[in-house]
């Protein structure tokens, strides 16, 4: 309130000296010089952006400037400076330069409010100003992620990226595995910014979960650079359960433990261990989902089973154990040998056997040949006929012979 009133005050004097100024000037002898003077004085302003918070330097450049008044106002027209003097109480507003071409102000931490034109007057016979417009651009922050509902396996996921305040408009884009992801733009102006928002559905499964998607925005005011926001995927989904054992061969004596590994979103905070057809034994040890037996025997024998579940649905795994006993082990392993030889010794024997089938066989076909030649040879000399006509001696002979 204070300052407003200082600032119409100083406001009313500068327009009282600007008239007492005027009257001089036309009461001066030498008038009409002055004119010519003044009509050749020129002042120029510059356009200028700054990114909201920053500094801007603001200048107005004079041409054959004589010393006549200077004025600079802000777009709501309140006078900064008065010929290098402060009329206004903000403290934002720094003169640094007042020369004879150019006159420059600072205006630190700069707002979407200090936007507009800059008058840079100079009062001569007539006045002569420009206008500096003072752009402000808003760059985003990192943008917000919010997820529509919970995702869970077999579903979608919808995501939606969100810039809430930029000037101008920032750009959205989704990205997972360095791949973009198309989706729904929309603008709603507030004021002077705009809020953008960016939203993609995709299909889900247990694998996605802790996945991650990345939003990325850019602006204008980040001169190449990117401001990102990651997303983990968060997709529940039913849960599984696998018993592994410390080690695969157990005997009587031996430690055993049993791990019951668990998978699910939510994971299953309960496992419950069971043994098929009858309790636990006392010596077994239960630690979330580890069962152990510190020392085995016979009576341990058995299926056991852990179970697990969340709201989506439940899981278990079984295990047969079998502990074996060193001493029948032994034994075992002791009449192997034996009963290798003795299938040794049956296969030569039957080899041998067959060998001598063979060579009977060989035998016998190779003597019924040579008989069967021999008759063949008497015939072809004619001692076969004699002896089937004449009989006696030689008869008996040739039939034994062919027998």
């Amino acid at each position: 309130m204070h300052a407003e009133r200082r600032a119409s005050t100083v406001h009313f004097l500068f327009l009282y000296l600007l008239h007492v100024s005027s009257t001089l000037r036309s009461e001066n002898g030498q008038g009409e010089n002055k004119t010519e003077a003044a009509f050749s004085q020129e002042v120029q302003a510059e356009n200028v952006t700054v990114v909201e918070g920053s500094t801007v330097e603001i200048s107005c450049h004079l041409h054959q400037y004589d010393g006549s008044i200077v004025v600079i106002q802000n777009p709501v027209r309140q006078t900064l400076f008065f010929n290098g003097t402060r009329a206004l109480k903000d403290t934002r507003f720094q003169l640094v330069e007042f020369t004879q071409k150019v006159v420059k102000i600072h205006l630190s931490d700069a707002k979407l409010e200090d936007e507009g034109g800059y008058f840079c007057q100079l009062y001569t016979e007539d006045t002569h100003h420009q206008i500096a417009t003072l752009t402000v651009i808003v760059p985003p922050d990192n943008p917000l992620v919010e997820v529509k509902e919970q995702a869970v396996e077999g579903g979608e996921i919808e995501l939606t990226c969100i810039s809430p305040r930029t000037k101008p408009a920032a750009t959205l884009r989704w990205y997972r595995d360095r791949k973009e992801l198309k989706g729904f733009t929309s603008k709603q102006e507030n004021g002077k910014t705009f809020s953008i928002t960016n939203s993609i559905r995709f299909n889900v499964d247990r694998k996605d979960d802790g996945n991650i998607v990345t939003c990325e925005a850019s602006h204008p005011a980040l001169k190449g650079q990117k401001k990102q926001t990651q997303y983990e995927l968060d997709v529940q989904f039913s849960p599984t359960a696998s018993i592994q054992p410390s080690q695969s061969l157990v005997r009587d004596g031996d430690e055993l433990n049993l791990k019951c590994e668990v998978t699910g979103n939510p994971r299953p905070t309960e496992i419950i261990w069971t043994r098929l057809n009858d309790s636990l034994p006392d010596r077994a040890q239960i630690q979330g989902d580890l069962l152990s037996f510190p020392s085995l025997n016979l009576q341990d024998n058995g299926t056991y089973s852990c179970q697990v579940s969340n709201k989506h649905g439940r899981s278990s795994d079984q295990y047969v154990l079998v502990v074996y006993d060193p001493g029948a082990i032994i034994e075992a392993q002791t009449q192997v040998p034996y009963a290798v030889i003795g299938g040794i010794l049956a296969l030569l024997v039957f080899l041998v056997i067959c060998i001598l089938i063979v060579m009977v066989w060989c035998s016998v076909r190779q003597k019924g040949s040579y008989l069967t030649h021999e008759a063949s040879g008497l015939d072809e000399h004619g001692e076969a006929r004699e002896a089937f006509l004449n009989g006696g001696e030689n008869h008996k002979r040739k039939e034994e012979f062919f027998i």
